[in-house]
């Protein structure tokens, strides 16, 4: 080979190469969109993704603690940490067995609204047993100060009984109310016809004492056939749970079938219908009901046909977002977006999409520092939202 061909040869080469991995180096910061290194501009807003970290796997939950640590719960049965800046080496430890099956595994987090006093994370999860498993809510403080971080304390709150071989409609989303009542949803399991049944566990929202008492105002407590801790029932599979920040109801969104996908608002006793209402259809395109509504059942607030599949959902809080305030942000798991719900009191206005096959939304969450964050899988991130006027990486409180 000639020489002077030789060295243009490899300076070609090693250029390529340098130009390559540095391209690849900006597109792993967010490879699935390059095109949203660029602002990305919406009806009211225009921000940036700035992607934290992608150090996780099948995220499910977020939970902020007042000490800056953020913990994640990841399906598989992992809890990780992020503290000062960085994720702790080694997963969380003492974490429960779960029955890791199908939609089932590690679920939601949420700190007790009173955590920097009384140290409470709950946490549910798919618990095993006789062969099969069911949803169970569970509390527990973390000792950060070992290596590697560990739960300790752990108190069971609930456990559906019985366990079923079923893989699908766990549910399994925690909030908290304005008096510090907790509520978990839970789904049908896959069999519809439980979720007329409050004698049964499946297909309902709970509603607890933070130490896991049965509130003496909860509407079942007097039916002797009831599940007592059962505050509403008719649901398919609620994954998405927020309560307002002006009025303190507790709002839901849930998965229809082919079709049907609702946001509602939980009312003390309501049955919300399902499978003797709905406005999807089976996946096989057999129909479920012929009705969409009926007296003494409870009417969504809105619905998606087709369906979104929405995970996760928040309330838009604070001034970081112009025009954003009060709306509600739904995950989308089938389109892989966000939805930006425009509200008037109870009553829907119009909706906006974006972020479409940004990978599938699993949990949204407001940060103590006022920016929305995005829990999202396949592939899996955590990011947050930042203005476009803002500097991406100034104020971080989780980061890679």
């Amino acid at each position: 080979m000639n020489s002077n061909f030789s060295v243009v040869f490899w300076t070609a080469l090693l250029t390529f190469t340098a130009i390559w991995h540095s391209s690849a180096a900006q597109s792993s910061h967010f490879p699935a969109f390059e095109r949203l290194s660029e602002p990305l501009q919406t009806e009211l807003q225009t921000f940036h993704l700035d992607t934290l970290s992608d150090a996780i796997e099948l995220p499910w939950g977020i939970a902020f603690l007042p000490n800056g640590q953020t913990l994640l719960t990841e399906r598989d049965g992992r809890i990780q940490l992020y503290r000062n800046g960085i994720m702790d080496p080694e997963p969380v430890q003492g974490v429960p067995e779960v029955y890791a099956v199908g939609q089932g595994g590690l679920l939601d987090i949420e700190p007790h609204p009173n955590v920097e006093d009384n140290g409470w994370i709950y946490i549910s999860y798919s618990k095993p047993g006789r062969g099969g498993g069911h949803t169970a809510l569970m509390r527990a403080r973390l000792d950060a100060a070992s290596m590697p971080a560990t739960l300790i304390d752990q108190e069971e709150i609930f456990a559906a009984d019985p366990p079923t071989r079923g893989r699908v409609h766990f549910a399994g989303r925690i909030e908290f109310d304005e008096e510090s009542f907790v509520y978990l949803s839970i789904g049908d399991r896959g069999r519809m016809e439980q979720s007329q049944d409050i004698s049964n566990a499946a297909g309902n929202v709970y509603r607890f004492h933070d130490d896991g008492r049965i509130p003496q105002d909860n509407p079942f407590v007097d039916n002797p056939e009831a599940i007592a801790s059962i505050y509403s029932y008719g649901h398919r599979n609620p994954q998405g749970m927020a309560m307002h920040p002006g009025t303190g109801a507790i709002w839901t969104h849930e998965h229809g079938p082919k079709g049907g996908d609702e946001i509602n608002i939980i009312r003390k006793g309501a049955n919300y219908g399902w499978p003797v209402v709905t406005y999807g259809i089976d996946y096989d395109n057999s129909i479920i009901s012929t009705e969409t509504e009926r007296e003494g059942m409870e009417p969504p607030l809105h619905y998606w046909d087709p369906s979104i599949a929405p995970s996760g959902m928040e309330f838009i809080q604070g001034d970081r977002y112009e025009g954003w305030s009060g709306a509600l942000m739904v995950g989308a798991l089938k389109y892989q977006m966000l939805v930006r719900v425009e509200l008037e009191g109870e009553q829907f206005v119009s909706e906006e999409r974006f972020l479409e096959g940004i990978g599938r939304i699993r949990e949204l969450e407001m940060g103590p520092d006022g920016y929305l964050y995005v829990l999202a899988e396949g592939p899996s991130y955590l990011m947050r939202l930042v203005p476009a006027t803002e500097n991406a990486t100034a104020t971080a409180t989780a980061t890679k």
